[in-house]
């Protein structure tokens, strides 16, 4: 079994890891760093809500998995949707490279969460107990380390195929950080104020009449 181990880099004083966010065990669930007016820092597994008009910059993609896993056959959308599979994977990283080589290749529809910030590491840690590199899950059961025959039994043991059964026209998700980051907008400036408009000008004295004539 091979694997990398991350180490943390150096955190910003104050930064807390809520213990709830990765309270689901272990498939998938995006995490959430929402920053919000005040600065303040939150993690959860929820996005912000809409009413918030945060700014989600690497936000969920479960729209983008549902679109893909549409097109997949019966059989294996069946077992796509009760053992999903989740691939975490780190920078320079060479066992995850083989790991990703062996699910594209037996034509597993996965979704990919990369980890390489100090959040990202944190949360990483949370679900899975240490902060080694690959780490696999398959509905609920995660794998440390990359092992080509343990991982081949436990895909076996799902239900899913031992050759590709993907469409021509699959298209996997692109990857994600592991943490999301969610940044709410600061409050609207107000408009500046109009300058006053100026006072019309005050008609000029008429000439007096050397005639002595009014009118």
């Amino acid at each position: 079994m091979t694997s990398t181990t991350l180490k943390f880099l150096t955190l910003p004083a104050g930064l807390v890891l809520a213990a709830s966010m990765l309270s689901t065990a272990s498939h998938a669930q995006q995490v959430y760093r929402i920053v919000g007016p005040d600065g303040k820092i939150t993690f959860s597994d929820q996005p912000p809500p809409a009413a918030s008009n945060a700014k989600v910059t690497a936000g969920s993609s479960e729209s983008a998995r549902a679109a893909s896993n549409a097109s997949l056959p019966f059989e294996l959308r069946k077992v796509v949707g009760q053992y999903p599979v989740t691939l975490y994977t780190g920078e320079n990283c060479v066992p995850c490279g083989s790991a990703r080589s062996l699910l594209a290749a037996r034509g597993i529809p996965f979704s990919e969460k990369t980890v390489s910030s100090n959040d990202d590491i944190q949360a990483l840690q949370r679900l899975s107990g240490d902060s080694s590199l690959p780490f696999l899950t398959i509905g609920g059961q995660q794998l440390k380390g990359f092992s080509d025959s343990e991982w081949t039994q436990f895909l076996d043991a799902a239900g899913y195929p031992k050759t590709s059964a993907l469409p021509p026209n699959y298209r996997r998700e692109p990857a994600t950080p592991l943490v999301a980051v969610a940044a709410q907008p600061a409050p609207a400036e107000r408009p500046a104020a109009r300058p006053a408009a100026a006072a019309p000008a005050a008609p000029a004295p008429a000439a007096q009449n050397p005639a002595g004539i009014r009118f």
